[in-house]
Formats: C-alpha cells, structure tokens, sequence
C-alpha cells in the first residue's frame, strides 16, 4: 500500500543507529525527503554512507537535542533545504540502569532534561513548518517502561512516563493546528546493545538461545527481541496521511510484554 509518504520531509532526531537510523531507511525507500542529526559526526556520517540518497533526498547534521539553539538551526535549515517539514520524529535518548539507591540528583536531573529536552526542543524548532504542511504528524519513541516501570531502570521509567503523559497533552493541545501526535513504545529491541552484552557474558551460549532465554526471563511472548526495522514500520505508519485519524495514542512493538490489559 502506497502510504502516501512521496516527497514529504520528515525529521529524525538520533537517526545515526538503531531505531532512528531504521526509521531514515524506511522512509527513504517510501519516497520521502529526511533531514536527521546525532550528536557524534563520525557514526552519523557512516550512517548516511550506508544509504542510497542524495542531498536531495538526505541531510544529515551533528546536533544534542538538549541544546535548544542547535536544534533550531538545525530545524531551520532542513525547513529551508526541502521546503518546509511534514514530520517529525523525537527519537534521541538512551536507559539508565540505576536502581533508587544508586541514583544521585544530578541523575535525576540528567535523565529528565535529556527526556523532556528531546521532545520539547526538536517540537518548539518544528512547530512553524509543521502548522503549514496539511499533514502535520508528531511520533515520539518512547517505551513500555513509561506504562511498566521497572525498579533497575527507576529514573528512566519515570521519565518516560512524564513523556507519555506530555505526548497525549500534546496531541489536544495541536490538533487545532492539524498536527498528529502519537507515541511508540519499544520493548527490548536488538540494536546492537544485547549482542555486546551477550559477548562480554562470556556464556559460550549462541546468541539466538541466549536472546530466547532473556525473552523468557522478561516474560516476551514472541520469545525473541524485536527488531530495528519492526519499530520502524509503526513509526512510519503514524506519520502517514494514511493516519490522518490516529493522534492521542501509543503502539506497543514489545513482542507481547505486558503486566496489563492496556
């Protein structure tokens, strides 16, 4: 199905690896135009070696979504290259694997500033070009833990939370500006992170039994992790006028986890 994504501009934040950079493939292969940005120039500039776009169809800049100048130049000049921005996708943010005991304030500060500032900043520079396009739509990747806190992951899980809540006031509060806002919500995804873990557990276990063992262990009930490119396709399809109806709400792409019936 054509999806409706030819010649639209969409902006990724973090699109260097893993989700972010499956995301920028798959919208390059449905025709649109993407402008995305990570904070190390060298893993982004072997990224955007890896696809087959031209400047026409690809720019890509070094760029912390927790510094809100950066963004906004950035958001300018991608406006200003392509013609304006359809899309937007709040991609940039990593785990702290800290139980509450090992936690300092300044790690609370931290994981909320780069949470909060990833969404916020990357919106705010957007905002203008997205209340022009007539298919606005806002994606924010998030993940379960926002709905199933985890206690060795407690200032992530909390933060992600705060971000579900904002996502769902952001959808109200831009729906009048014909702008879409919905969240994805990633389980365990393979992005590269769980194979070097597995490699420095030394087990001697080969990976594909390894992964179904820790599938088990967290209770996934596809028994495997997930995969960059499966958390892309929902986040293309979101941000497809094909979508047009769908603002307000969260996809789970967790393999079946859950604690809960929502």
């Amino acid at each position: 199905m054509d999806l409706g994504l030819a010649d639209r501009t969409v902006l990724v934040t973090g699109g260097s690896s893993g989700v972010g950079l499956a995301t920028v493939r798959a919208l390059l292969d449905e025709g649109a135009r993407v402008a995305t940005c990570g904070r190390d120039a060298d893993r982004l500039a072997r990224a955007a070696a890896r696809l087959d776009a031209g400047p026409d169809q690809l720019l890509t800049g070094v760029c912390d979504v927790r510094d809100a100048h950066a963004v906004r130049e950035f958001t300018t000049r991608a406006a200003a290259h392509f013609g304006g921005l359809d899309g937007l996708v709040n991609n940039a943010g990593q785990s702290r694997m800290k139980r509450l005991a090992e936690t300092t304030a300044e790690d609370w500060r931290d994981e909320l500033e780069l949470k909060f500032a990833g969404v916020l900043n990357p919106l705010h520079a957007a905002l203008g070009p997205l209340r022009a396009s007539d298919a606005a739509a806002v994606v924010n990747v998030n993940a379960v833990l926002a709905k199933q806190p985890e206690p060795r992951l407690i200032t992530t899980s909390a933060a992600r939370a705060g971000i579900l809540n904002l996502s769902k006031s952001l959808a109200t509060e831009l729906a009048g500006d014909g702008i879409r806002v919905n969240s994805v919500c990633l389980g365990l995804i393979d992005t590269g992170q769980w194979t070097r873990r597995h490699a420095a557990a030394g087990s001697g276990m080969p990976y594909e039994e390894w992964q179904a063992e820790l599938a088990a262990d967290r209770g996934i009930a596809l028994g495997r992790l997930g995969r960059a490119e499966e958390v892309a396709y929902a986040i293309v399809t979101l941000l497809s006028p094909r979508a047009s109806y769908i603002t307000g709400t969260g996809i789970d792409v967790c393999g079946g986890v859950g604690r809960g019936v929502a």
